[in-house]
């Protein structure tokens, strides 16, 4: 046990709980909770801190799960895999591979802890592939008072419910996640004009495994993201990224810009903790017009802003609180810089993709409000109904999450 202060990755977010607890296994962890049970305080969980958001704040007791960790079972032949709620993303590439697996999509960064990633809704690209909250099959969670409870396929509504809960069900302690066969990508990288993108929109949304891209407003903006243009012009161009799966005829390659290697080698990219990041989703359908709104945004009422603009897809999936429920979305990411008021800046993009019913990343800077919550996730209701089942004295609740979800 120790005491603190408590920051994330970022810096933009930094509390002073009452405790922060380390605990060995599912008992300790079962114990911890109904010890704060008793003393009516709150429990978050940290996972790795890279969330922008203060999900992790409490004056309570603040859980860190790294002990628990380790990919515990795996299934060739149901291509499942089971792993311990601190299990780094990067430490299912080799137990999976070993035995023929792989994560089926993953982001581009791969230290975050497996159950936060899930809780938040944590995602790769291409509308092939779900979040990595979608391919979850089960868990083992620890509830309010300290029950340990199995979730499984056969209690849809709980397991849709438990996928995208950012942390207000329980601590989660296990989880079964469905991968698919091991496989390698090719990725090809290009710098192409914004027309360019837009006329062939729905070609590169629809003919690769993963797509997404980089609006790159300014000269300076690629050395944000370590994105290296090779001499060419960088303002006003996309630097757009696509994999697709290669078979074993293809030799690896580790030429920049048109890597061939396994997948988990392919993902992953470095980023400098230099960026506070807003992230929100909109329909597939409507996307051409919200980038295009963004773009001329950017532009024309914010020529500082010189961050580029992230845009990705991601495939639908039924979380009740997944940005993802029931469609498949286009991800519109921009960031602001620490030590500057952005917040004028991320309200005109909140206020802009409102128009276009844009729902949130829960571990990303957003403005939701309540009304919102319930217009936008049309199972908001059925998973607060399930949220006080569970925990009934909002103990895994915190000032941020509470208006929503109370």
């Amino acid at each position: 046990m120790s005491s603190g202060a408590w920051t994330n990755w970022v810096g933009n977010q930094s509390f002073t709980p009452s405790s922060i607890v380390a605990p060995r296994d599912e008992e300790e962890v079962a114990s911890l909770v109904r010890q704060a049970a008793e003393r009516g305080t709150g429990v978050r969980v940290a996972g790795a801190g890279h969330s922008f958001t203060p999900v992790v704040q409490t004056g309570g007791t603040v859980l860190d799960l790294s002990a628990l960790t380790g990919v515990v079972a795996t299934d060739p032949v149901a291509r499942r895999a089971t792993a311990l709620a601190g299990t780094r993303i990067r430490d299912f590439y080799e137990p999976l591979w070993r035995v023929g697996l792989a994560l089926r999509n993953q982001g581009d960064i791969d230290t975050q802890q497996i159950a936060g990633a899930v809780a938040t809704g944590t995602h790769g690209s291409g509308t092939r592939c779900t979040s990595l909250s979608g391919v979850v099959r089960g868990m083992r969670l620890v509830t309010a008072s300290g029950e340990v409870r199995d979730i499984g396929e056969d209690e849809p509504d709980l397991l849709h419910a438990a996928q995208v809960s950012v942390g207000m069900l329980g601590v989660v302690t296990q989880l079964d996640l469905a991968v698919t066969d091991a496989y390698r990508l090719r990725e090809h990288v290009s710098l192409r004009s914004w027309d360019d993108v837009m006329e062939h929109w729905d070609q590169l949304v629809a003919e690769h495994r993963h797509f997404g891209m980089f609006w790159l407003p300014t000269e300076e903006s690629g050395a944000l993201y370590n994105l290296d243009g090779h001499g060419e012009r960088l303002q006003d161009q996309c630097y757009v990224k696509v994999y697709d799966e290669v078979g074993p005829d293809v030799a690896d390659d580790d030429t920049v810009g048109r890597r061939v290697d396994r997948c988990y080698r392919i993902f992953p990219m470095v980023y400098d903790p230099n960026f506070h990041e807003l992230e929100y989703f909109v329909a597939i359908e409507k996307a051409p017009e919200a980038l295009q709104a963004m773009r001329e945004l950017m532009l024309r009422s914010l020529p500082d802003s010189i961050y580029p603009l992230e845009v990705r897809t991601v495939g639908r999936d039924e979380a009740f609180l997944s940005s993802q429920h029931g469609t498949d979305t286009v991800v519109i990411s921009v960031s602001g810089t620490p030590g500057t008021d952005y917040w004028a800046y991320l309200r005109s993009v909140d206020a802009l993709l409102a128009r276009f019913d844009a729902r949130v990343h829960w571990g990303k800077l957003h403005f939701l409000t309540p009304e919102r919550l319930h217009e936008l996730y049309p199972r908001a209701d059925d998973f607060i109904a399930i949220r006080r089942e569970l925990d009934p004295e909002g103990m895994f609740l915190n000032d941020h999450l509470r208006p929503l979800f109370a």
